[in-house]
């Protein structure tokens, strides 16, 4: 059974990053829509997964991260406009029951992500 999740974290204050909004989005030949809106909780997470099951659909996607509003939140801002603000993770899910991880670690200048499990 397939499986999709994600978690944030704020590396620049060395912690989880609580409170930061994300769409989730697919992308298809004509155009994208939106899966889901969701905030990070305490643990940088959402309290489940974001597909699973019947809801999870091979493809590509796009998780879109609100970066600049959550650091502007943290006192982090350090240029005006943010030199990032808006950050977007475009990737593939292929395995029907593959268990994909797509986090986010960034800082107000920087960011990376990788598949993690």
């Amino acid at each position: 059974m397939g499986h999709l999740s994600t978690h944030v974290l704020d590396t620049a204050n060395g912690r989880p990053a609580q409170g930061m909004a994300f769409e989730l989005w697919r992308v298809t030949g004509s155009g994208a829509e939106v899966v889901l809106k969701a905030i990070t909780n305490a643990d940088g997470r959402t309290p489940g997964a974001l597909m699973e099951g019947p809801t999870f659909m091979p493809g590509t996607y796009e998780l879109v991260f609100m970066v600049g509003e959550y650091f502007a939140a943290m006192g982090n801002r350090q240029t005006e406009p943010s030199f990032l603000d808006v950050v977007t993770l475009r990737f593939t899910m292929a395995e029907p029951d593959g268990h994909y991880h797509v986090p986010l670690l960034c800082t107000p200048w920087s960011y990376t992500t990788y598949r993690g499990s």
